[in-house]
């Protein structure tokens, strides 16, 4: 009986390893330079922020220097973004998977928009929902966004 309890123990263990994503690998998957399929003034760029962060910064090539960017750590709470004023985001793993987040933009204190952000199986492509919400956080209207990973 007790060695069956330590087997039980012992897989649930490798289980709850096996499936967890650690914090530095949330953003990895992301890092690089993407750019958007249809819109060419319109690239996303990942990378490392501090300990287990990422930071996105959206550009437009033909106008340098008009960007915004905000900083993650995944949890779910909200930060300021640079080049925004009175806009907040907040994002959060779906289900605890690193291919799948959640951004939710706030600005002057109401969540106007969700974005269901997802990496494609060979990291090279992720599609975005862009979910519009009236300030009854009724959805107003919804788009989608494919961006390609540039190649180095």
């Amino acid at each position: 009986m007790r060695l069956r309890i330590l087997s039980i123990c012992a897989t649930a263990a490798v289980a709850v390893l096996v499936s967890a994503t650690p914090s530095r690998a949330q953003g990895e998957l992301r890092f690089g330079v993407w750019d958007n399929s249809t819109n060419p003034n319109n690239v996303m760029t990942y990378e490392p922020f501090e300990k287990g962060g990422s930071k996105l910064t959206v550009s437009n090539p033909s106008k340098p220097g008009d960007e915004w960017s905000y900083e993650t750590f995944f949890d779910g709470k909200f930060r300021p973004v640079k080049g925004q004023p009175g806009s907040e985001t907040a994002v959060e793993l779906i289900n605890g998977s690193a291919k799948s987040i959640r951004i939710l933009n706030k600005r002057d204190g109401v969540v106007y928009q969700v974005v269901i952000n997802t990496l494609s199986e060979d990291n090279n492509t992720i599609n975005n929902e862009y979910i519009r919400l009236d300030k009854d956080g009724k959805i107003t209207g919804v788009t989608h966004v494919t961006y390609i990973r540039r190649k180095k």
